[in-house]
This record gives C-alpha cells, sequence and structure tokens, in this order.
C-alpha cells in the first residue's frame, strides 16, 4: 500500500483555500499511484480555531468542505481532520474527529480521546473525548489512526488514565497513523520523535506522523512529519518550516520503502537557528494570513529592533519594510549611525522624524503639573509614548502593521513602557531571552554583515536619560536570563533558585519584578513562541495576585 504524507499550511476559518488545498493533494497523490493520502489534524478548518467552534454556522461549513473533498476522493483514499457535531446528547458539542473517505465516501470515523488543556491547549473547553476505539481495513491492511495526542500518553507522569493504542492493538494492525497538529518550540522536535518512536517500539509496528506547518497568529507549526519502523527507528523525517509531501510504500512484511532520497537529518539544527526560521515563517504568515504586506518599525539602532527589522527584510522582502529612526535629545551618534548602515545593509525604506520638539512640547504641556519636580521615568516614557504615536500615525495613514521589537527578558521584568515600545500588531521577538537576540543577531550575520557590528559589541541601552544602560536596573543580561528560564520555563520557586548558586537578593528581585509586569503583558501584542513556555495564552497569572511580589 502506497501512502502520501501531506504537510500543508492551512489558514483558520479559510474553507475555500484549505478545501481547495486537500483537493490538489487527492489530485497529486493520486496521479503518483498513491492509495492513500493523509492529512493533518483538523486540517479542513485549521487549527487552532478556538470559538470559531462555538458557532454552528462554522461547523456546517466544515462539513460542507468535507464533502466537497469526498466528491474528489475517488479511486485514492484520504484522511483529513474536522471538528464533528457530537450526537450523544451527554458530553460536549463537538468531537475532534479524523474522516477515512474511500471512493467519495466517508468509511470510517475516528475521534481524538486525550483532549490535551494545559499551556497553549483548550481543547476540552470544545470536545468531547472519545471512549471507542477501532481500526481500519484498507487494501489488505488494517490501520490504527489516532489523533495527535491520543499517542502522547507514554512518558512517565503521564496526564491521562488511558491509551487508546492499548485498545487497538488488540485488534491486530498493521501500521499506525497519527495526525497531528503540534506547535513549534526550540526543543519540541527532540521531544517529538523521542515519543513517536517510543510508541513504535511499544506496539512493535511502522508509525506515520503528518504534521501542519505554518503560522496561526502567535503559534507556528513547524512541520517535521515523521515516519517509524517497527523497532521505533527513526526512517524518514520530512524538512521543517515548509510544505511538502512525501509517498511511502508498506510492504508485506511490514516494512516501509520511500521514493525520495531520505531527508533524514544527520545533524540537528540549534536551538538559534529553529527561532531563526520559526520567525521567518510566523512573520510571512502573520502578514499573508491577516492579508497585509508592509511594515513599519521604530529602529533605534540597538540590537533588537535591528534584529527585529532582518528578520522582517528576510521575511517579507526589504521592499515592504519600513525603518524609522526617532532620535531623541539622549539619542547618541553611533546608535542613529548603526541604525542608517542597517537600513543600507538591508535596503530596505526608512524615514527620519526627530522627537525632541515633540517630547518639549507634552513637557511643556506638563509644566504646571510636573514643576519643582525632578525628571524621571514620567519624562523617559513620554519620549516612548511619543515614538509610538507617530509610527501608528503612518500605520493609519499607509497601511503598515507595527512589529513590536521587545524582547523576553524585558516583558518578563517590566522594562519597557506601555503604550510606548510596547505596541504593535505583532511582538516578533517576544518569547526570546535577550542573551538569545544575541545569538539571532549573529546566525544572521553568518554569511555577512548585516546587523553592525557595533550594533551587537555595544552595551544595551534605551537611551531615555542620559548614559543610561539597561544594567542601571537589572542584572547582567546572561544571569537575568539564567534565572528567568529556571522560573518561566521550567516553573521553579525563588528558594530553588537560589540553591542552584544565584544570589538571594537578586533572584527575589527578579521574581517580584515578573509577578509586578503581569499588568503590562496584558497588554501587549500577540507574541510569536518559539518556547515551550511563552508569556500570552500558555502562561496565564493573576494580575493582582501576591504570590512572589
Amino acid at each position: 500500500m502506497k501512502i502520501a504524507l501531506a504537510q500543508l499550511n492551512y489558514h483558520v476559518g479559510n474553507f475555500e483555500s484549505n478545501t481547495n488545498k486537500i483537493i490538489e493533494g487527492i489530485l497529486e497523490a493520486k496521479q503518483k499511484g498513491a492509495d492513500l493520502v493523509v492529512f493533518a489534524e483538523l486540517c479542513v478548518c485549521g487549527y487552532p480555531a478556538r470559538d470559531f467552534l462555538e458557532f454552528n454556522e462554522f461547523i456546517s461549513l466544515c462539513d460542507a468542505a468535507a464533502k466537497k473533498i469526498a466528491v474528489e476522493c475517488i479511486d485514492i483514499a484520504c484522511i483529513i481532520g474536522l471538528p464533528t457535531p457530537n450526537n450523544n446528547p451527554e458530553g460536549k458539542d463537538l468531537n475532534n474527529s479524523a474522516y477515512f473517505i474511500e471512493n467519495g465516501e466517508v468509511k470510517a470515523v475516528v475521534n481524538k480521546a486525550l483532549l490535551p488543556n494545559y499551556d497553549i491547549f483548550d481543547e476540552y473547553r470544545y470536545f468531547e473525548p472519545s471512549t471507542q476505539f477501532n481500526c481500519i481495513d484498507f487494501k489488505g491492511k488494517r490501520i490504527a489512526l489516532t489523533i495527535c495526542e491520543d499517542l502522547w500518553n507514554t512518558i512517565e507522569n503521564p496526564l491521562y488514565v488511558t491509551r487508546p493504542m492499548d485498545t487497538l492493538i488488540k485488534q491486530n494492525p498493521d501500521v499506525m497513523i497519527n495526525i497531528a497538529a503540534s506547535p513549534f518550540a526550540y526543543n519540541h522536535d527532540e521531544e517529538r520523535i523521542a515519543i513517536l518512536s517510543d510508541n513504535a517500539r511499544r506496539y512493535n509496528l511502522p508509525l506515520l506522523y503528518v504534521n501542519h506547518i505554518g503560522a496561526q497568529t502567535e503559534l507556528i507549526f513547524d512541520g517535521g512529519s515523521l515516519v517509524f519502523d517497527n523497532t521505533g527507528k527513526l526512517a524518514d523525517e520530512m524538512p521543517y518550516f515548509t510544505e511538502n509531501t512525501a509517498y511511502y510504500t508498506l510492504t508485506d512484511d511490514g516494512g516501509i520503502t520511500f521514493e525520495h532520497p531520505t531527508t533524514l537529518m544527520v545533524k540537528r539544527e540549534s536551538d538559534i537557528e529553529q527561532i531563526y526560521h520559526g520567525l521567518i515563517l510566523g512573520i510571512r504568515d502573520y502578514f499573508y494570513k491577516s492579508g497585509f504586506k508592509q511594515a513599519i518599525l521604530g529602529l533605534s539602532g540597538g540590537i533588537d529592533s535591528a534584529v527585529v527589522c532582518a528578520l522582517a527584510a528576510e521575511a517579507l522582502g526589504a521592499e515592504y519594510v519600513m525603518a524609522v529612526l526617532l532620535p531623541s535629545k539622549f539619542s547618541s551618534d553611533h546608535s542613529l549611525m548603526d541604525a542608517e548602515d542597517l537600513v543600507k545593509n538591508l535596503g530596505c525604506k526608512s524615514e527620519t522624524v526627530a522627537i525632541e520638539k515633540i517630547t518639549d512640547a507634552f513637557e511643556s504641556a506638563l509644566h504646571p503639573q510636573f514643576a519643582g519636580l525632578p525628571f524621571n521615568i514620567a519624562e523617559e516614557n513620554i519620549q516612548s509614548r511619543s515614538r509610538a504615536v507617530l509610527l501608528m500615525a503612518m500605520c493609519n495613514k499607509f497601511g503598515y502593521i507595527l512589529l513590536n521589537t521587545s524582547n523576553k527578558s524585558e516583558a518578563a521584568v517590566g522594562y519597557g513602557t506601555l503604550y510606548g515600545d510596547m505596541c504593535g500588531g505583532i511582538s516578533v521577538i517576544g518569547d526570546v531571552f535577550k542573551t538569545q537576540v544575541f545569538q539571532l543577531a549573529r546566525y544572521i550575520n553568518r554569511d555577512r554583515e548585516i546587523i553592525p557590528e557595533n550594533t551587537i559589541v555595544k552595551p544595551p541601552s534605551a537611551e531615555l536619560r542620559p548614559d543610561q544602560k539597561d544594567t542601571d536596573s537589572l542584572p547582567e543580561y546572561d544571569i537575568l536570563d539564567a534565572i528567568l528560564v529556571q522560573y518561566i520555563e521550567h516553573r521553579r520557586s525563588s528558594a530553588e533558585i537560589i540553591k542552584q548558586g544565584f544570589a538571594d537578593e537578586v533572584v527575589r528581585k527578579v521574581l517580584r519584578l515578573v509577578n509586578l509586569a503581569e499588568h503590562k503583558r496584558y497588554q501587549t501584542p500577540p507574541i510569536l513562541r518559539v518556547s515551550p513556555k511563552a508569556f500570552g495564552m500558555g502562561r496565564r497569572m493573576p494580575i493582582v495576585g501576591k504570590y512572589l511580589t
């Protein structure tokens, strides 16, 4: 039996595009002699559809799309994912389903059993977990079809009390197929491989796994669809961050052959390489799927805005990126020169709008209220908010989308100005720690100098007062980020972090800043997720909670 795995980029709620893409995949697979073509979890509607799933019309459109797909599925079978009504009056109204379609008819329906409800996942909000498991017979082979998380309950400290494959294996299947919507994080590819390999080895069956690629607002899907033999050995690994269809043949002795040179990665990409490719895809899809082309950002001469500008130019094309230099009376000459050099290196568009007269006007208007009081954070933030007003005005006038340039370290400790440098349509590096931003800059410069060397090596500064440095307010970034990783990504307590050798007062200060800044993070733009624990939908903290403040 010849099986095609179709690793495609879907668009939430865009039924016409998704349906056409699936039909094209069926026709191509049929032309190449495939017996079965497999698409990803909830491919018909896109993932995650969130509260779109609460609209009856949305579910009806999924059904209509499935019927249109079935008409084209003649002399070939396909597997598609979609939400379907739960006909049992008890439980949630929907199932997360897979249709097995053959010769124009839905021959089998498989419903997802293990519904993730942690981090970014909210599936139990919408779907009823399945309790019935049956294999599918096709072309002399018996298929154990599961959906994403259904194969993830093999790790230590399992999250669920059942394993669908424990039931399916009793029906003597020949192969496992798993359709998934597994979001990207820089450490997730190795975790996926380990989990799926364990399944193939545990049940002594070959396993074919297909994933989404593309971005849906902040969530990025990296593809990397996988094939394992019955010993758990990784036989093939499809490309990451790009659409691809690959063909495999199940042999009579249970083996798997494929018609292309293996794409199995001999050397895995580093975290920074993966983050780079993920951010490029995230920016590109955010603009494409939103119907926008042009990006704008404030370019300060610092490393954060330089990295975001370079990423945007790569993702969208330099001609679609507007970099605006917004110097104040505190901006240094070398920062302006660094920003101008970056613009030349990238070939993007640029404008310069000085803000000194604007901030002077604000301060003059507030003079009666501020009289006799020293210059402090109020005047610093007026500068940042003045820049935001100008950038947003250009967005309104010319149709740009503003890129936020705050990094994860700043967002964590609240080192940013609400309605100032924290505004934007999408936060590009809000899940990238400052130390990783430096690594990204070096990676961007891997072939030639794009980001000026001076931008990388100079001490970071917001330049909102004379001789200001980030370290005036924060620990050195290597120390800060190490503490933040332990607290945010590993959920360690202050006592546990201090035991690792960090200074007591530094740890307590950092954790207090993180918790006090929660109100700021609630008001920031969506953040492209590249880590296992990003700010936003995957980290939910109370604003007024007292714990660790």
